[in-house]
């Protein structure tokens, strides 16, 4: 089906459901120097009427001088969705990437994750996710009722960071200062899983109370749910097949604390210190059963895409009991100055500490011999195999002897110390402005190290603690949505971590093992960034011609430190490197009539690589021809770009809009993953000329282009009779393409691009009833790169939430939140997709509560 006729089809299944309130809302909000009608500490109140959401959103887009977009939350203050990247998946050319199920990154654009960046209350955040491998900022750790809006700018302004090739998003916090008087608001709400029947929860509150002069306000929030996620993964493809059927399932409790508190003092009108400080995790314990039929290394038979019958087929099973954790300490201090004449100063001091770890201890151990399997499979549904083993099959048939534990351990943190300040002042039709920003971070960590295995079947017998990995299965078979063939029970996974833990302290103490080695020195990395920023920028109004203009400049450096270890001797090095860059920036804004809004605009922007990818440590191996290095590569440059946007606004009468933005982006030494020739020096210690070493990590790419068109609608049929008026529609489709080339590839496909995406919401306000029914979809993308271009390819997919409200008076309102009611099976392939690598489901999501406000 195409597009429009998938669209067309939703869209008409979605009236039939008086679906949802759009809360976040195609509108924008920009900084001060972007928006004339609004000052950056001028609270923009949403009262919570999808209407009242509309006309704010109109207003503030109507007023803004660069190209933005803004999700703002509803009058209980918080969004209906559980994590800021939710809220953020129903903006234009929005898309996220979602980690079982639950939404993490965000994807602007079609471009990869790490070219957005993200500031809260002006102050830039970076990402330490997975041993710093991206500095894609994790929003599954802030949750949505934190915030107040989110504001996602396009084009930028030269008092914006540099740092992004596509766009920069401020997620705001509350101002105490919103609303006079005592306010209290929350709500609280419970409900289950589809697969698996577990539970969710989630609760908030929040309160205010303010006079003339001061104010103050707290709150805090909990997200909970525990869930099944079914999982299917095949190794590889061979000439024959399938290599092996990998069949997981995952038992799931994850849950999102936050707290937050802020005061302000405003003596009179246009001064204002405030503090602000928010805390906020992301939790994850995760069991993982999986089993791996490992046809490839049979002894007989036959094997094809379709089907099999082996014999001898190893069956290999891993454990674990895992725990990720993600937590973020923010504080914040400044204050703003406004005189009568058009003089207006700022000033923000912040302390950011983010810490993301994480312990995964697998337990692992194949049969062998005579427990070996013989079974047939049918692989005609490519999606779901089905194995069928003969004779009678018993999993409790692990080799004890060679059960293994791999200690599988992660730990990256970042400490920031920011200063900021911001001056401007009107002069006529002309604002002048200046600033400067003083970032010192200091970052700590490891990449995901897995280099040490204790051999529990093989040591415990020696410590008098025998290890039997079979005496874990327990009676209880997987409650599973997906077709497999044979039946499988969960093992106690808790019991086999904390057994095989207890099991490594007596080894530890014996000197059979050694936990120093859980790290080794060639994955820790220390660094020291340092940004140093200065802006100057001038707008000028003339009639109905708008232009804001300026440049950025920053200087930018970093002290990287790290062990290289190379046969066997650790050597300490440090790469140290500095640059200086100038950002230009250019947006004009145009009203053609009094609806009709034009607007161009042009800026440089950059991207720094990854803190694990350009860590010092490495293990090097001078006994290979070629030698050759596995670590980072501290010699990275960053992705620079020239961009150009272009949008066309139409102002309907009464409420709505129509627009269409373009976009270009021209981007220099695009990163991507390959082996190739060191080609420094940089390794060259103890009189070893390492420079033509093969080292596996990130390298610069050549040119690279992305480019797209987005087309935005939104609307209330208030030209309807009677109650059909309180009928309304917003939806948005975003058409995408670009490539990037290296020095033996050309033409190669971003990472996370999808060519189309689409978010489609029928809406219906009236007689104390919101609903709303929100679509999402998005195409085919690739997922992950290979050193050649090779990858792993991601099938698009769709997205139906419906959330209902009922107002029973102006305080409590009863809520319902029926999410991907579509049941995605989020499904990964190798060249096609009849050849799938992976295929997850976690089902559909259901919660009901009530929301307070008084």
């Amino acid at each position: 089906m195409t597009l429009p006729g998938r669209l067309l089809l939703r869209t008409t299944a979605l009236c039939g459901i008086l679906a949802v309130s759009q809360p976040a809302l195609a509108a924008q909000d920009a900084p001060p120097a972007a928006v004339e009608a609004f000052d950056e500490g001028e609270a923009i109140v949403v009262t919570g009427s999808i209407l009242s959401a509309q006309q704010d959103s109109i207003a503030i887009k109507r007023a803004a001088n660069n190209l933005s977009d803004v999700a703002a939350a509803d009058a209980v203050g918080r969004f209906p969705d559980q994590n800021a990247a939710a809220a953020l998946s129903r903006l234009p050319a929005v898309a996220v990437q979602r980690d079982q199920g639950q939404e993490r990154y965000i994807q602007v654009r079609g471009a990869p994750n790490r070219w957005t960046s993200v500031s809260i209350d002006g102050i830039p955040m970076v990402g330490v996710d997975e041993g710093g491998d991206t500095r894609a900022f994790r929003f599954d750790a802030i949750p949505a009722v934190l915030l107040s809006q989110m504001v996602i700018n396009k084009s930028l302004t030269s008092d914006l960071q540099a740092d992004a090739i596509v766009a920069t998003i401020d997620l705001r916090t509350y101002s105490p200062m919103d609303r006079k008087g005592l306010h209290v608001t929350g709500d609280a709400g419970y409900g289950f899983m589809d697969l698996g029947k577990g539970e969710q929860r989630q609760g908030s509150l929040r309160l205010s109370w303010s006079n003339d002069v001061f104010g103050v306000v707290v709150g805090g929030s909990h997200y909970r749910r525990k869930q099944l996620t079914d999982n299917r993964e095949v190794g590889a493809y061979d000439a024959k097949g399938p290599t092996e059927f990998d069949v997981r399932q995952y038992e799931i409790e994850r849950w999102n604390n936050g707290l937050f508190g802020g005061v302000e003092y405003s003596p009179e009108e246009g001064q204002r210190i405030y503090a602000k400080a928010i805390f906020s995790e992301f939790n994850d314990n995760e069991q993982r059963n999986q089993y791996e039929f490992r046809l490839d290394r049979a002894t007989g038979g036959t094997r094809t895409q379709d089907s099999g019958s082996l014999t001898g087929v190893p069956l290999r099973g891993t454990f674990n009991f895992g725990e990720y954790r993600n937590r973020n300490y923010i504080g914040t201090v400044g204050g703003d100055y406004a005189t009568d004449d058009g003089l207006k100063a700022s000033f923000k001091f912040n302390y950011s500490r983010t810490e993301n770890t994480t312990f995964l201890p697998l337990i692992q151990s194949s049969t062998s011999g005579a427990n070996n399997l013989s079974l047939s499979y049918d692989n005609s549904a490519p999606n779901f195999p089905i194995v069928n083993v003969n004779g009678a099959f018993n999993q409790a048939t692990l080799s004890a002897s060679s059960t293994i534990l791999i200690a599988a351990r992660q730990k990256t943190v970042s400490n920031s110390y920011t200063a900021k300040f911001d001056l401007s002042k009107e002069i006529g039709d002309l604002m002048l402005s200046a600033g400067g920003l003083y970032a010192d971070r200091d970052i700590a960590g490891n990449n995901f190290s897995t280099a040490n295995v204790a051999a529990l079947g093989a040591l415990g017998a020696s410590v008098g603690q025998p290890f039997n990995i079979n005496s874990y299965v327990t009676n209880r078979p997987w409650d599973t949505g997906f077709p497999l063939g044979v039946t499988l029970n969960y093992v106690d996974n808790v019991a086999i971590r904390d057994d095989a833990l207890s099991l490594l302290d007596r080894l530890t103490a014996a000197g059979r093992y050694n936990p120093a080695l859980d790290v080794p020195d060639a994955d820790r990395y220390a660094q020291r960034e340092r940004t140093l920023a200065a802006y100057v920028m001038g707008k000028v109004e003339s009639g109905a011609l708008t232009a804001v203009g300026g440049v950025r400049m920053e200087r930018y450096l970093m002290d990287n430190r790290g062990t290289v270890v190379a046969s066997g001797v650790a050597t300490p090095l440090v790469y140290e490197s500095s640059k200086t860059d100038f950002f230009p920036s250019l947006n004009i804004k145009y009203a053609a009539t009094e609806n009709l809004l034009l607007r161009v605009a042009g800026q440089r922007g950059v991207s720094r690589p990854a803190y694990g990818a350009i860590r010092v440590g490495a293990s090097i191996n001078d006994t290979n021809s070629p030698g050759t290095i596995g670590g980072g590569n501290p010699a990275l440059k960053p992705e620079y770009t020239w961009g150009a946007d272009a949008s066309i606004e139409y102002y309907l009468p009464g409420n709505g809009m129509v627009s269409v933005a373009a976009f270009h982006r021209w981007v220099d030494n695009v990163l991507y993953q390959n082996q190739a020739a060191v080609g420094s020096d940089f390794y060259d210690f103890g009189g070893v000329d390492r420079s033509a070493y093969l080292l596996s990590g990130t390298y610069n790419g050549r040119s690279g282009k992305l480019y797209g068109v987005e087309f935005n609608l939104l609307k209330q049929f208030d030209f309807l009779p009677g109650a059909l008026d309180g009928f309304g529609f917003q939806g948005n489709v975003t058409l995408l393409d670009g490539s990037f080339d290296t020095p033996t590839q050309q033409g190669i496909a971003f990472q996370g691009m999808s060519k189309k995406i689409a978010n489609a919401s029928i809406f219906y306000e009236k007689y104390g009833l919101s609903a709303r029914a929100s679509y999402q979809w998005r195409s085919n993308w690739l997922d992950t790169l290979g050193g050649f271009g090779s990858g792993e390819y991601r099938k698009g997919y769709e997205n139906l939430d419906v959330s209902l409200r009922y107002a029973i008076n102006e305080n409590l309102t009863l809520f319902a939140d029926l999410s991907n009611l579509t049941n995605e099976k989020y499904i990964a392939y190798q060249g096609t997709t009849a050849t799938p690598t992976e295929v997850e489901q976690i089902g559909s999501r259901y919660l009901f509560g009530a929301r307070f406000s008084f």
